[in-house]
């Protein structure tokens, strides 16, 4: 390799080198050999994907400075966090903690849902019991809003997370809580919930802690008739740099509605992508950021009706104090045979300083007659 492609490669990997990747892997004793395999993809197309460019159209109005991937291996010499702040004191179904990347508690699951097949479990447990499902829907959605090697990179040192699944007709009275906790290392947190027809859940996702570098994802996949509630709660430290890449699946007639709240962070990247696949699918998209000091907050949203009579609604609202930033970018596509489509979008800015900084950017593509 030449010195000038060293130079180029450097910074596009950061701290995530090849050998850093190899003893991840060396760390997952009981992982099976596909998701082993899936890793190896994973990392191969973030070592061979550049850093955002300003020219980048996906990151206009983005600090492309501030993106690095500068992420020691060693945590510093601090307190293990404790997952204990960022849990509300509410009735729930089942919770989860994980604490640096790993599974801390879990309260499991009342006997009466594990009879009717409720799972609530870790990805790496579902990744040896429930294969199929998650091949069926871990990060199953391309990438399309301009994080593909934030994406990836999330994938191959992805250590654990959440997974839930609700059976057909199956309901549940109570959220199901899990918190993600950074150690002061760099956090990639993972929440899979698949909902089977006419099934119903409430999901409450918190993040918090103090890392260098947050990549968190989710999968939300909700069946025909199906409803599901999803909150997500970012409150990572002053000096993360943070990524959320969200993507739901709707089938017929059914409903989700996802609140995304944005506290944290030093500079926080959201991706939210919401595809409708079957007539009377309905998604509701809610926003609420609280932007304070020099903090920047980068939202790209994505409606994409794919069948006639789908209808979504997008309500992104956005409160800026001292020398904050907002980037609000979304877009809204229907596709050639979505005919009858009603889709929303509004991105509402309080802007409570001369300093602070707002930007929107609606979209609009229309391919049906």
């Amino acid at each position: 390799m030449s010195d000038a492609a060293s130079v180029i490669d450097a910074p596009a990997l950061g701290d995530f080198t090849a050998e850093r990747f190899a003893r991840h892997l060396a760390e997952l004793h009981h992982a099976p050999e596909w998701w082993i395999e899936r890793k190896r993809a994973a990392y191969e197309k973030f070592s061979s994907l550049p850093l955002p460019r300003r020219t980048d159209e996906a990151w206009r109005f983005s600090t492309i400075s501030g993106l690095s991937l500068a992420a020691p291996e060693t945590a510093p010499a601090t307190a293990q966090p404790s997952p204990g702040p960022l849990l509300p004191e509410v009735a729930a179904t089942a919770r989860l903690s994980f604490v640096g990347n790993r599974l801390q508690h879990s309260t499991g699951l009342p006997a009466e849902w594990v009879a009717k097949g409720v799972v609530v479990t870790s990805l790496s447990d579902a990744a040896r019991q429930d294969r199929d499902l998650l091949e069926a829907h871990f990060m199953a959605q391309a990438q399309r809003l301009g994080s593909d090697k934030f994406a990836a990179l999330h994938a191959a040192f992805l250590g654990d997370g959440a997974f839930v699944y609700v059976p057909r007709g199956v309901e549940l009275p109570d959220p199901i809580v899990v918190a993600h906790v950074a150690g002061g290392q760099a956090a990639f947190p993972h929440t899979l919930v698949v909902l089977e027809d006419n099934a119903s859940a409430t999901v409450i996702d918190l993040f918090g802690g103090e890392a260098p570098l947050g990549i968190g994802a989710n999968d939300l996949y909700v069946g025909h008739g199906a409803r599901l509630s999803y909150v997500g709660v970012q409150h990572w430290g002053a000096d993360t740099l943070s990524f959320q890449l969200n993507s739901t699946v709707v089938r017929r007639d059914a409903r989700v509605q996802s609140l995304n709240l944005h506290l944290g962070g030093r500079q926080s990247r959201h991706e939210s992508l919401s595809q409708l696949q079957a007539p009377g699918a309905f998604s509701e998209m809610l926003a609420l950021t609280v932007a304070k000091g020099r903090q920047e907050f980068d939202q790209r949203t994505l409606q994409v009706h794919q069948a006639p009579n789908t209808k979504s609604d997008l309500l992104y609202k956005n409160a800026l104090l001292d020398s904050a930033k907002t980037i609000f970018s979304g877009l809204i596509i229907v596709d050639p045979d979505a005919q009858r489509t009603d889709a929303y979008q509004s991105n509402r800015n309080l802007i409570l300083s001369e300093n602070a900084e707002a930007n929107s950017l609606p979209g609009l593509e229309i391919q049906a007659n």
